[in-house]
């Protein structure tokens, strides 16, 4: 695969897990003008429908956290480009969301809804300001790297990326996920709140834990003793919550 596919593939993975993302924030908020979003989909009774909730959510964690394994990484890039792995990546979760999106089924009900305005849009703004913390928090370390531009440039202009150096800043002094915090407070943040809401809540939260579980092992082996004293000063993805002991 010569360079500037490479470069070329890079850049089509960027745009269609961006357009994947912004869909997930129109999915979560559940707005009228989505084609599908939480409360709007296929329907089915309720057990199968969240049997089947269920089975998306599994594919989106099981994907997402799989992928993301230096073990999977070094027997995946024996077929792949090394530079291409990370956009492949992205690329993959982008798709496995428009599944999660074509066949998510809504379930009937409704858990609480906040009927005060002031409230309400206190919730919408809590809402928004965990997309902005996940969306800042792609910045604050390093965006292009995270969603595969850097490796495909560096590939591209053969240069040599720089070894990892940890670094803790902004949201990152107070969480050591801040990515994983906004995307808590979005799923939480919903001033009504459906059982299929509920569902895809508890669901990605479950994912968050056993994630950060297997991001931390890696974590671990690539910075040492460096970041288990970061774990014991600093709380996982809710500030204060989840010090290593």
């Amino acid at each position: 695969m010569g360079r500037l596919v490479i470069m070329a593939l890079a850049l089509v993975c960027y745009a269609a897990f961006f357009a994947s993302f912004v869909y997930l924030v129109g999915w979560v908020g559940g707005f009228e003008f989505m084609p599908t979003h939480v409360d709007k989909g296929l329907s089915a009774a309720p057990a199968t429908a969240a049997l089947i909730n269920i089975g998306l959510i599994a594919l989106f964690g099981i994907q997402h956290s799989v992928m993301a394994r230096p073990g999977f990484k070094a027997a995946w890039t024996k077929m792949i480009p090394a530079a291409a792995e990370r956009s492949i990546y992205c690329l993959v979760t982008a798709l496995v969301l428009v599944v999660l999106f074509r066949f998510w089924h809504p379930i009937e009900g409704t858990i609480w809804s906040v009927q005060n305005e002031t409230a309400r849009m206190a919730i919408w703004a809590m809402f928004w300001l965990g997309w902005g913390i996940l969306f800042i928090s792609t910045w604050l370390l390093n965006h292009f790297e995270l969603f595969g531009l850097q490796q495909a440039w560096l590939n591209l202009t053969g240069k040599q990326e720089a070894p990892p150096k940890m670094r803790t800043p902004l949201f990152y002094k107070f969480v050591r996920h801040p990515l994983y915090t906004g995307f808590f407070i979005a799923f939480w943040a919903a001033p009504d709140m459906s059982y299929s809401h509920l569902l895809a809540a508890v669901g990605f939260t479950i994912y968050i834990m056993i994630g950060i579980s297997y991001e931390e092992r890696d974590l671990l082996a690539v910075f040492g003793q460096q970041y288990a004293d970061y774990r014991k000063r600093v709380g996982a993805f809710i500030p204060g919550i989840g010090k290593a002991s």
